[in-house]
């Protein structure tokens, strides 16, 4: 069995949302070599990522939503910058705060915007280019 040596980090509060993506990640991913994560818990996506980043696994990018109970996508975006500013966050939401994700665009920390329902193609070609090869 391979090595895990990337990671994907999925947060969304609506399970249906995070095994569609799962399906969509698993056309496209390396996952002989690429962990996939999904988290309904934003608390719990960021101590996963501590502990992947501690295991030396590298992260290609955080994909989160904007709208859930306990913090919003903008909130664990800057939680996470804060943390490790490399880190690449994409945001896929349909009630995203327009301002809020201009604001974390203009300071340099979302990568992305996806708005739901998202197209698969559409999809695919913002993720491509933040997608690691393995070595």
């Amino acid at each position: 069995m391979s090595e895990m040596r990337y990671a994907v980090v999925c947060v969304d509060d609506d399970p249906y949302i995070l095994q569609m993506l799962g399906f969509q990640l698993s056309k496209i991913m390396d996952q002989s070599h690429t962990l996939i994560e999904y988290f309904t818990d934003p608390d719990q996506a960021i101590e996963n990522i501590d502990l992947l980043i501690e295991e030396d696994i590298d992260i290609m990018f955080v994909m989160v939503d904007y709208q859930m109970p306990s913090m919003t996508g903008a909130e664990l975006i800057r939680k996470l910058k804060l943390k490790y500013q490399d880190l690449k966050c994409i945001m896929l939401s349909g009630q995203a705060n327009r301002t809020s994700v201009d604001s974390l665009k203009t300071e340099n920390l979302l990568e992305e915007f996806i708005e739901k329902p998202w197209d698969e193609d559409e999809l695919f070609d913002t993720l491509r280019p933040l997608i690691a090869l393995p070595k």
